[in-house]
């Protein structure tokens, strides 16, 4: 894991996350009630995805029995009463969880209550007061300000202009070459008979896969001999399978394959001319044979998104390394156990 992806990690904790058990936390664990076999008619279902349309300073939230200030008299404790509009509600949504949905608000709201009420009896008992409040407060307001900090620099790196997509298109204009292909793949060892290395050693064993691979490979040379010479490839494709002494269907031999999505060790398939073959090329489990049809650019209305995205990637990386490398720590062995291998 990357420091970037560590750091986020550590800021991704949201209000809805605390430890703290409230009312609404402990409603959750009750026995859900069965539901009924009729569906929800579909406006029921959009009015859960959707926020009505309500008034910034129309109430929203009604706690009787709550005040922000409490009155002297306990007596006088159940007159109290606090709304909450719906403009105060969404700046607390802003500030926890941007874009909430409409269906998810329903139980943030009573979570809200239930530690607005908690918070306030816990003051009442003084727990307030003291070194470890202080110390937590210290790291709330910590992770609130980094995570403000990386807030602000995603907003910031996902300003990309035209020009710098374009500019990126033209200079990686190899990444986002696709081809047409016709393809063998060879295991690298075939299929035992069944039960037949049951009584074998654990030499004889890896000698029996030693020459399995061996045969193989000469399979593969040969398969290629075939193919330069115009053999069709699904032909080839279903003898190396009957070689292998694989039961299953063969795969299908033609497929569409870009630059990017080749291991390192096949992407010289990409220069080929079409109706080229390529040589044997290794597979993590066998080789493969390629065979160039027909090879195109991916337009770049089509490579807009992922430019974007890549573009983004790239400059947040480069701001959160550049704050993160600017100090060195060095942390007391003799004290931390050592870092997991």
């Amino acid at each position: 894991m990357t420091r970037y992806s560590l750091v986020c990690l550590l800021l991704g904790t949201s209000f809805c996350s605390q430890t703290m058990v409230s009312k609404s936390a402990l409603r959750a664990q009750e026995p859900a009630v069965p539901p009924t076999t009729r569906s929800a008619p579909a406006s029921d279902q959009s009015r859960q995805t959707k926020t009505p349309a309500v008034a910034s300073d129309a109430p929203i939230i009604t706690i009787t029995g709550f005040c922000e200030r409490p009155p002297a008299e306990k007596s006088a404790v159940s007159k109290c009463k606090t709304v909450i509009t719906r403009s105060q509600f969404e700046k607390v949504i802003d500030a926890v969880q941007p874009g909430m949905p409409g269906r998810a608000r329903r139980g943030f709201a009573l979570q809200y209550v239930d530690f607005l009420v908690m918070a306030q009896r816990a003051e009442q008992m003084g727990l307030d007061k003291g070194a470890s409040y202080e110390e937590q407060m210290k790291i709330a307001r910590i992770q609130i300000l980094a995570k403000q900090l990386t807030k602000t620099i995603q907003e910031q790196v996902a300003q990309i202009s035209d020009e710098d997509i374009d500019a990126y298109y033209k200079s990686k204009i190899v990444r986002f070459q696709t081809a047409d292909m016709d393809r063998i793949y060879i295991p690298k060892n075939s299929q035992p008979p069944m039960d037949s290395d049951t009584k074998l050693t654990d030499a004889e064993r890896q000698q029996r896969a030693q020459e399995s691979e061996r045969t193989m490979k000469e399979e593969a040379d040969r398969l290629l001999a075939r193919a330069v010479a115009g053999e069709e490839f699904h032909k080839l494709q279903a003898e190396a399978y009957q070689i292998a002494g694989i039961k299953s269907a063969p795969p299908n031999t033609s497929m569409r394959i870009s630059r990017i999505s080749l291991p390192p060790d096949q992407v010289s398939a990409m220069d080929l001319n079409p109706g080229q073959v390529s040589s044997v090329l290794s597979d993590p489990n066998g080789y493969v044979i390629y065979k160039l049809k027909a090879k195109n650019t991916l337009p770049l209305d089509q490579a807009r998104e992922e430019i974007k995205a890549t573009l983004r990637f790239q400059r947040m990386h480069k701001e959160m390394d550049e704050i993160q490398d600017s100090v060195t720590s060095t942390l007391n062995d003799g004290y931390f156990l050592p870092a997991p291998k």
